[in-house]
């Protein structure tokens, strides 16, 4: 996919594509149908996102994500409240935002909205909603105060903690009932809690921590998979035995969960369906590689807790195949799902600071830079055949190799899509991404020749993000790159 369009990338219709619809839909049904099994009594299971997902698939168990879910409550801007509620709980605020929000969510915390107790009314917050616009589309202008009229339709409460279980504890009632009803009820905010964690080191060691805390917190079973770190680019003999070994408890355990033996036909159905999904997914992935692209960066960011959420199940497949057929009609038409035309194209290094997203955003579609090149993206695209490469795939977790393969991936992903330069996102949150990132911007420059910046913030934590130190360095990436630009264009 090296071919440039030369249309010069009309933004599409912002209507939902029935591959986003359907995609959306995938991940909705898999947390209905785990809500449904918790009323049944079924066990429910919480996974770390590179734990083998083939292995519950194959005994029909139900599994939800908490780093999903955390991200999915940082975006709700709910983060800040669920990390505090952590704090307030004694652990530290230099582990994972992602691990506070579970942490705090699995200890029964909650997202509520305000309620005056005198009247049973929400208490509004009135910097809430957005502005208030006359018959002509014109912001109406409070003639008291000179500001902008809030339109009162969007308006929200006052947001605050709340712990269910000190609500389950009430008498039936009035009382509780408004507590219920005040709880926020998107999808993140009502995620079934775990009869079993699922944990996987391969993504980071914060990881064990968490869900050893997790199960101890409801005393539930927790099986672990550990992935020794890679010092090498080949994958030892050693631990592909030493991991299969794992795989094979994890089998015993999941069969004592789910009361059911293990299904070899199920489990290389499971295999073929996260095969399917994964190529599908890396497809979607290579369209960033054509100029200018047919879609934003941030889609991916978006369609991430697809792939983690239902990689091993057909209708994920299906629904990325459907996405890469609109992305092959984009390409076809010259048209973008990125709202503005494409100057520049960057590699955004690092997880998006999900609760900071517009103002992400914002800098870069001033400057009409698109984020072309993610490495966390495609990173979840497990393709493999048989057991040995099953394994071997499952250690090429962007935080298991060495810094080696590492810089390969990232420079490859910098060619393959050709990137003008790279915004690197130093992540409080997740701090062996982070560590080594300084050495990764020196290479990135000797190597590709490119301008690189970085900049503070977090995954979940917004109190670590600061906007206007993140504006900065993007304009300093934008000018640098204006300057290579103008450079390559007097060479010629």
């Amino acid at each position: 996919m090296s071919e440039e369009v030369k249309a010069p990338g009309k933004p599409v219709n912002k209507k939902v594509s029935p591959g986003v619809q359907a995609l959306r839909d995938v991940v909705e049904n898999v947390y209905a149908e785990a809500r449904e099994a918790k009323k049944r009594g079924e066990p429910v299971g919480w996974s770390s996102s590179k734990f083998p997902c083939e292995l519950a698939e194959a005994f029909g168990l139900h599994v939800v994500y908490p780093e999903n879910q955390a991200a999915g409550v940082a975006a709700n801007r709910d983060g800040e409240l669920l990390c505090q509620a952590a704090e307030d709980l004694g652990y530290d605020t230099d582990i994972c935002g992602y691990a506070r929000i579970s942490l705090a969510y699995a200890a029964g915390k909650r997202a509520a909205k305000k309620l005056d107790p005198t009247t049973g009314a929400y208490v509004i917050d009135p910097n809430s909603g957005k502005p208030l616009k006359d018959e002509n589309g014109k912001v109406v202008i409070d003639p008291v105060t000179g500001k902008p009229k809030k339109d009162p339709k969007t308006m929200k409460p006052f947001t605050i903690l709340d712990d269910l279980n000190e609500i389950e504890k009430l008498p039936e009632g009035a009382e509780k009932e408004r507590r219920i009803a005040a709880l926020k009820n998107y999808r993140q905010m009502i995620m079934p809690q775990p009869d079993f964690v699922l944990c996987c080191n391969n993504i980071c060691n914060c990881m064990t921590k968490w869900y050893e805390n997790v199960a101890r917190m409801h005393n539930i079973p927790l099986i672990m998979i550990d992935v020794p770190y890679n010092n090498t680019v080949e994958v030892e003999g050693a631990n592909v035995e030493y991991i299969r070994g794992q795989f094979a408890d994890a089998i015993k355990k999941l069969e004592e969960i789910s009361g059911r033996k293990f299904d070899e036909e199920k489990f290389e159905k499971a295999c073929a369906n996260a095969n399917r999904t994964a190529k599908a997914w890396l497809k979607v992935c290579d369209f960033l590689q054509y100029k200018p692209a047919p879609m934003s960066g941030f889609d991916l960011f978006n369609h991430m807790a697809d792939v983690v959420t239902a990689r091993g199940k057909v209708q994920a497949a299906e629904a990325f195949e459907l996405l890469a057929t609109e992305l092959e009609e984009n390409v076809k038409t010259g048209h973008s799902t990125l709202p503005f035309q494409e100057k520049y194209r960057i590699m955004f290094e690092g997880i998006p600071c999900w609760p900071k997203l517009p103002a992400l955003f914002k800098p870069l579609k001033e400057n009409g830079v698109n984020v072309t090149a993610v490495v966390y993206a495609p990173a979840f695209g497990f393709v493999y055949n048989g057991l040995d490469e099953m394994v071997r795939a499952y250690c090429k977790a962007p935080n298991s190799v060495c810094i080696e393969q590492g810089v390969d991936w990232r420079e490859g992903i910098c060619r393959d899509n050709k990137v003008d330069g790279v915004l690197v996102h130093y992540n409080r949150s997740c701090k062996p991404w982070s560590g080594y990132m300084a050495e990764m911007q020196r290479r990135f420059t000797k190597d590709l020749g490119v301008p690189c910046a970085g900049f503070d913030g977090d995954q979940a934590d917004p109190r670590n993000f600061n906007a206007a130190q993140y504006e900065t360095r993007v304009q300093g990436l934008v000018e640098a790159m204006e300057v290579n630009k103008k450079a390559k264009e007097g060479d010629k």
